[in-house]
Order: C-alpha cells, then structure tokens, then sequence
C-alpha cells in the first residue's frame, strides 16, 4: 500500500515545501493538495516548487474540477510539469465544493466531469480531441502521462469512477463504507468492460498518531463536517433511503449549515453536529498498532493507497510517526 499526505496551501509557501520534503524522506510517495483558490493560495504554483525540492514524490490536487479553470488550461498545467519533472503529477478530480461554492456556483454536472476527464487526461498526454468544432493538441508534448482519479459518494459519481476513471478517491477511512464504495466502483468498471482491478483505490482520510483521543477527535472533527456537504448533496438528490451507506445518511440529520471560512480546519464550528462515532469511523486516531489494523483492514480491501489529511496540530510528529513504525510495517506485511 502506498501512503500519500494532502496539505492546504496556507502560506508560507515554504512550510508546505518543507512538510513535502519530510514526507518523501519518511517514504510517502504522493503529495496532494487542497484546490480552492478563495481559501488558499494557487496549488500548481507550489507544485512547481515542491517538485523542484523532490526527487520521487507524485504530487496533484485533491481534488480539483471542471469549473475554476478552462479545461485545457489544466491540462497545460499538468503537462508542462510532467515536461519538467518527468511525468510526476497526478490529477484528483471531483463535481466541485468549496472552490465553487465559495464563488456562489454550484458543483458542475456529472457528465460535465466526464467529459472534462477526457480532456484533460488527452491533452496531457499529448493526444488529440475535438472540442468546439477544432482538433486540439498540444504540440510540445512527447512524453506526457497523467491519471486522473476520481473522487465520489453518490450513485452516479461511483458510476464515473468506474466507468472512466484511473483511480478513485473515497475520502473517509470506515472499512465497512469503503467496501461498499470500492464494490460500486469496480461493478461500473466491470459493466463498462474494463479491468475492475485497474482502476486505484485511495482512501483519505485524517489521521493522528497519539494517546489522547478526546484530543485527536476534537482535531479531526471537521472532516464529518466536509463529508457531510457531500451527503447532504446525495440525501437531496436521492433520498435518505438505500442509495448510500444509513451510516452516511443519518448522522447529518443535525446539521445546520455550513461556513467556508473554517474548511477544513480543526475547530470548525459547523462541525458539531459530527458524533465521537462517526469521527472514529472516517478518521485513523490512536496509537500507532491502531493505526497498523485500520491500514492492513483497508489493504485487504484492495486499497492501494492511504493519503492522510493532516490538518491538525501535530502534524510533523505523525508524519515521523508513519515514517518510523507504519510504513516499515507495513511493508514488512
């Protein structure tokens, strides 16, 4: 199982840098990123410098969408770092939440995302597409390769994930959920005549390393918050009856809203409606030996990479952490 991080981009620029580095030493192999540039600064910009102060890890947005940049501007993006570091960036990509809905958009369409896929996967690459009645390229490009994975709750984005995307992206950490998850991602991927095995599996999800658990929760309580945007989306499109996991549907009962202002924070205001419960069910807390069982649960799974969301404060002691006792043991077995 390969381990990835995901930062905000809060400035300094240069502590993001700084944390990057710390992580490949440690042995995580992706580094990923918040995109939504109300909030925090410019991802790719940074990409530049953390690929510049690396030498392995692959590093992309999680998640970004096809709604805050010209589609083929992404894609220039993703390529020409790969022309100069060799291939090392990866796209995450979603509908759309806080960068669109802190402009007073609303998340884009499904088949908006599906197309917007293709787009930027070709052109990255360096293949032809037909858009707006004109052959598109980019001519520069010899070498280019870019996966793009897709990040879902719903039905429907499941169906996508499988039917179209190189990887996909489950962002909590409940093995039970995840199964759930994966099983409709590879039945998509099966109906669309593709290599179920083919399309990665990543669950990120916050994760604390430490004894205090009235602690870390208090910490890591603002990712039910995040989920739960995602699922009050799901609820008012489907229904709060079958079309996902109850445990999803039932604990955002309480919720009152919203503040942008506070994504992705510890300390989120908005986030109290979250019960200990369903922290302990998305988040990885505890001592390091719960950690290893959540992992090796997940692994069994199928999932191919773990990327901890580390927004709290400790982060540079559960980087070390991983480093020192989780990766090793895990690649031990």
């Amino acid at each position: 199982m390969d381990l990835g991080v995901v930062f905000q981009l809060d400035p300094p620029a240069s502590d993001v840098i700084g944390l990057a580095q710390r992580a490949e030493a440690a042995g995580f192999s992706h580094v990923w990123t918040f995109d939504s540039h109300l909030l925090w600064q410019e991802p790719f910009v940074v990409y530049s410098q953390i690929l510049a102060n690396t030498s392995s890890v692959v590093v992309g947005p999680m998640v970004t969408n096809p709604g805050t940049r010209d589609w083929t501007v992404t894609a220039s993006l993703f390529a020409t770092l790969n022309d100069m570091f060799g291939n090392r960036t990866i796209c995450g990509i979603g509908r759309g939440d806080s960068a669109l809905r802190t402009l007073g958009i609303a998340p884009t369409s499904l088949a908006e995302m599906r197309e917007c896929i293709e787009v930027i996967r070709s052109l990255a690459s360096g293949r032809s597409i037909e858009r707006n009645e004109r052959e598109l390229r980019f001519p520069w490009v010899t070498d280019g390769r870019l996966d793009v994975w897709v990040a879902a709750y719903g039905p429907k984005a499941l169906e996508v994930a499988g039917e179209v995307g190189d990887g996909y992206i489950l962002q909590l950490a409940d093995p039970d959920i995840a199964a759930w998850m994966i099983g409709a991602v590879r039945s998509a991927a099966e109906r669309a005549g593709r290599d179920p095995a083919a399309v990665k599996i990543c669950v990120a999800a916050p994760a604390y390393v430490g004894d205090d658990l009235v602690h870390q929760r208090d910490q890591t309580r603002w990712f039910g918050g995040m989920v739960g945007n995602h699922v009050a989306d799901i609820v008012r499109r489907y229904g709060a009856g079958g079309a996902v996991p109850r445990v999803l549907t039932d604990y955002i009962a309480g919720r009152q809203g919203y503040d942008y202002a506070s994504h992705g924070r510890a300390g989120n205001p908005h986030a109290d409606f979250v019960p200990d419960e369903v922290v302990d069910r998305f988040c990885v807390l505890g001592p390091v030996d719960a950690h290893l069982r959540r992992l090796r649960e997940l692994q069994e799974l199928g999932v191919d990479q773990f990327a901890i969301y580390l927004q709290h404060d400790d982060k540079q002691h559960t980087l070390d952490a991983y480093g020192q006792h989780i990766i090793p043991a895990l690649a031990a077995g």
